[in-house]
């Protein structure tokens, strides 16, 4: 939504203070919040949604760097350093920082992906105060100390065996590297052992003060807050910290589409001596910012989004040949992802995969019905409200929004947006997208000529 109103504000001191911007962006009206943004001189943009309905208010910052931002031998840094934030400051100990939220009831975390990174706490909108400090404080205060790095290397190397244990979580960082290949998107967010252990604390305080610049950074809030407040205690704690030392700085801008990367008619296979085969059998898709995201939405739940998707109902409920299968899509800013995932008995991989590429390619060549097009409107439009209803989910919304976007959607917006979606834009998207060669990646103890047969499945 467009801006409905703007100001500039400034804050009086015994020092000359620079001029900070502040926008409404939407109007809060019916239960839906206002969400305002201030733009600090440094450029630190502050986003928040007020909801006076309810009594929690969950605070992030959002880090413009993911792990496609990394160099081959720095493939982890990012997530390393997301552990490492919370291992202490000048001002707190990493007991400090998390007894100060336990104390409150608060939850504190963090996630890393291949575009940004965020840290957040979750309180009673009464200790907002109190979590806007602990995490400003780990964002511009990290100490970043060798020993924290030696001890942290440990548990990263037993979060990256755990997921290698999971073979329905590692089955899809294979997919990425095979349909990328060895480049930033292709790696792993977590890094490899071999990488992890390399990376010294030099180098990782190097990729803290590069990517964690005010202009690299976007705070969001929301729930039960003001937002005036707000800007004043984030203010206060990085001008306490000297991270706004350059006023005319501005906001670095949302990653452009610079390249596109496509790949078809690859498989990979990785032998585990697992009870089940995981499979993802997949395509290019769309960029985030492609205007067809919205019919490729309804695309993405009308064929494996639920209990009635097409692929739930041909693989699993008529024929029983898998537990999980779905599909889904990721979008960067310059090139996408679409999947589909099942996980199947070793014996039963060829005709699982066989009937998802005829589901594919018959919807790819014929589209889908206007039914099952209206089904999967509603269905989204349901999940896309349940999945705002605490304020967790709508720091997330926009903080994401504002790094990735740079602009704000109400959710009454964003559900005309999909409502809007016409049945010969979904088979439009299906042509597109489906009608690619699939790619494939395989992690199961498929036998050598079950493994041979695997290039039928994307021939």
């Amino acid at each position: 939504m467009t801006s409905r109103s703007s100001k500039v504000t400034a804050r009086s001191s015994s020092e000359a203070r620079a001029v900070a911007r502040t926008q409404t962006l939407i109007k809060g009206t019916g239960g839906i919040g206002t969400v305002r943004k201030t733009t600090l001189p440094g450029g630190l943009r502050i986003v928040t949604e007020t909801l006076p309905s309810v009594r929690s208010a969950t605070f992030g910052i959002w880090a413009h760097v993911g792990s496609r931002d990394e160099t081959p031998s720095l493939n982890g840094a990012t997530h390393y350093l997301e552990h490492l934030l919370f291992k202490g400051t000048a001002k707190r100990s990493a007991l400090d920082i998390s007894a100060a939220l336990d104390a409150v009831g608060g939850e504190m975390n963090a996630f890393t992906a291949k575009e940004y990174t965020c840290y957040y706490a979750r309180v009673l909108d009464t200790d907002l105060p109190l979590a806007i400090d602990v995490v400003c404080d780990m964002l511009t205060g990290s100490l970043i100390l060798e020993e924290d790095v030696d001890v942290e290397r440990g548990a990263i190397l037993e979060e990256i065996a755990m997921t290698e244990d999971d073979p329905g979580d590692c089955v899809h960082d294979l997919f990425a590297h095979t349909m990328f290949g060895d480049n930033a998107l292709g790696r792993p967010v977590l890094g490899t052992v071999d990488t992890v252990n390399a990376l010294t604390a030099d180098r990782i305080r190097r990729f803290y003060k590069k990517h964690y610049d005010p202009t690299h950074l976007v705070v969001a809030c929301a729930g039960n807050i003001d937002h005036n407040k707000v800007v004043r205690q984030v203010r206060a704690a990085f001008e306490k910290a000297g991270a706004l030392r350059q006023p005319d700085a501005r906001p670095i801008a949302p990653r452009d589409g610079s390249r596109t990367i496509r790949t078809s008619g690859k498989v990979e296979l990785l032998g585990r001596k697992t009870e089940q085969a995981h499979v993802v059998l997949g395509m290019p898709g769309l960029a985030r910012t492609d205007d067809r995201r919205w019919a490729m939405g309804v695309l993405n739940t009308a064929l494996g989004g639920g209990m009635s998707s097409r692929l739930f109902q041909e693989v699993r409920e008529k024929r029983g040949l898998a537990y999980s299968v779905y599909s889904y899509t990721s979008g960067f800013a310059d090139c996408g992802l679409f999947g589909v995932y099942a996980g199947c008995r070793p014996s039963q991989v060829h005709d699982v995969l066989r009937l998802c590429r005829d589901e594919l390619d018959h919807v790819a060549q014929n589209g889908l019905s206007d039914d099952e097009i209206a089904r999967a409107i509603g269905q989204l439009r349901g999940s896309t409200v349940l999945g705002l209803e605490d304020t967790g989910a709508l720091m997330n919304r926009i903080g994401k929004s504002e790094l990735c976007w740079g602009e704000q959607m109400s959710v009454d917006d964003m559900l005309a947006k999909i409502a809007a979606v016409t049945p010969d834009e979904v088979r439009s998207v299906a042509r597109d997208i489906l009608g690619q060669r699939p790619s494939l990646s395989v992690i199961g103890p498929l036998k050598d000529k079950q493994a041979a047969r695997l290039h039928d499945a994307v021939a």
